[in-house]
C-alpha cells in the first residue's frame, strides 16, 4: 500500500475538502483527486461521499481511515527508531509544563508517547509559559505545554483546546453544597488564593483578569508562590480559587463547583518553528489521538502538521 496515498486520503478526511487538503499538502487539486480515485480502485470501495459538503466518509471510508491512521503512526514510529540507530539524534524528549497538577492528562500523553517510541526517554521540567519560550529557543526543552498564549519569535504555538475553569473550595464551605453554578460576583468578598510565578504574566493573571473585565473588585487576594501552598490553604479552609477543571487535587478536603460564567483556560502546545523531528511528529499524533478519545475536536493547525509528511517519509 502506497504511504503517500494513505496520507493524501487522511488529509482529505481531516479537512473534509479536496481544496483545503490540496493546500495543506502543497499540491494541485486534480492530481490529489486522482490519487484518491486510484486508492479507491485499489481497495475496491468508494471511500468518500463527494456529494456532501463538507465531504464525509462512507462506512468503508471510516473503517479504512482508522486503519490508515494506525499504519501511518506505526510507520512514523518505525522511521524514528531507524533514524536513531544510524545517527546521533536525541534519545530524550524534554517537555516543559506549568505545574503538572494543572494537566489532568499529562501522564496519559507521556504513556502514549513512550508506547510509540519506547526507546526514547521523557524528561519533565516545570516552568511557566514565558520560561518555556526561552527554554525552547535555548534548546533546553523540546516542547512545552502551557496555560496562556504568548507570542515569541521562533516558537510555534497551538491551542489544543479551551478547558473550562471551576471553583476550588473547602469541602465545608457554604458554596460546596450549592447545586447551582457559582457566579463570579459571589466570590467578591471571599479570600481568593492565586498561585503566581515569575516572570509574569501567568495563569494567575488570566484568572484575575476575569474579575477585572466584569468590574468585580476582589476584597482579599492571597498570593502564594507554590501551587502546593495554595492547595493546603484551600484544604485548610483559608480561601478558595479558580482552577482548570482537570486540575488534580488529592485532598478530599477540596471540592470543585462549576462557574456560572463560561470561563476557560487554553491548553497550549509549543515547540520550535524549525523542529521537524520524528519525536515531535509522534507527539502531534499522540495529542490528536487523545483529543479524539475525549471527544474534543483537534485544532486545524495540529491536524495539518500531522497529515503533512516530511520529504524523507513520503516515499
Amino acid at each position: 500500500m502506497d504511504l503517500k496515498r494513505l496520507r493524501y486520503f487522511v488529509t482529505v478526511a481531516h479537512f473534509g475538502s479536496f481544496t483545503r487538503a490540496a493546500e495543506a499538502l502543497r499540491m494541485a487539486q486534480p492530481p490529489l483527486s486522482q490519487r484518491i480515485q486510484e486508492l479507491e480502485a485499489k481497495v475496491g470501495s468508494i471511500l468518500i461521499n463527494r456529494d456532501s459538503r463538507p465531504l464525509t466518509l462512507t462506512p468503508a471510508g471510516r473503517l479504512f481511515f482508522d486503519h490508515a491512521m494506525q499504519v501511518l503512526q506505526k510507520t512514523d514510529a518505525m522511521m524514528a527508531s531507524m533514524r536513531r540507530l544510524s545517527s546521533e539524534e536525541r534519545r530524550t524528549l524534554t517537555l516543559g509544563v506549568v505545574p503538572a497538577n494543572f494537566h489532568g492528562n499529562i501522564a496519559g500523553v507521556i504513556r502514549e508517547f513512550r508506547r510509540a517510541l519506547p526507546e526514547v526517554g521523557v524528561r519533565i521540567l516545570e516552568m511557566n509559559s514565558i520560561e518555556q519560550s526561552d527554554a525552547l529557543r535555548q534548546g533546553r526543552i523540546d516542547a512545552g505545554i502551557s496555560r496562556i498564549q504568548i507570542v515569541a519569535e521562533g516558537v510555534q504555538r497551538i491551542v489544543l483546546r479551551e478547558e473550562p475553569m471551576v471553583v476550588a473550595l473547602p469541602y465545608d464551605h457554604p458554596f460546596a453544597s450549592m447545586e447551582e453554578a457559582i457566579p463570579l460576583e459571589a466570590l467578591r468578598n471571599e479570600p481568593f488564593i492565586v498561585y503566581t510565578s515569575d516572570p509574569r504574566p501567568s495563569l494567575a493573571d488570566h484568572m484575575l483578569a476575569q474579575f477585572t473585565e466584569r468590574d468585580i473588585a476582589l476584597s482579599n487576594v492571597i498570593e502564594v508562590r507554590q501551587y502546593d501552598t495554595a492547595l493546603i490553604l484551600i484544604a485548610a479552609g483559608s480561601g478558595l480559587s479558580i482552577v482548570p477543571a482537570s486540575a488534580h487535587f488529592t485532598s478530599t478536603s477540596v471540592v470543585h463547583r462549576p462557574l456560572l460564567e463560561h470561563i476557560t483556560s487554553p491548553i497550549v502546545f509549543c515547540h520550535r518553528d524549525d523542529d521537524n523531528s520524528p519525536e515531535l511528529r509522534v507527539l502531534y499524533s499522540v495529542f490528536s489521538h487523545m483529543l479524539g478519545e475525549h471527544s474534543h475536536v483537534a485544532p486545524v493547525a495540529l491536524e495539518a502538521r500531522l497529515v503533512s509528511s516530511p520529504q524523507s517519509y513520503s516515499e
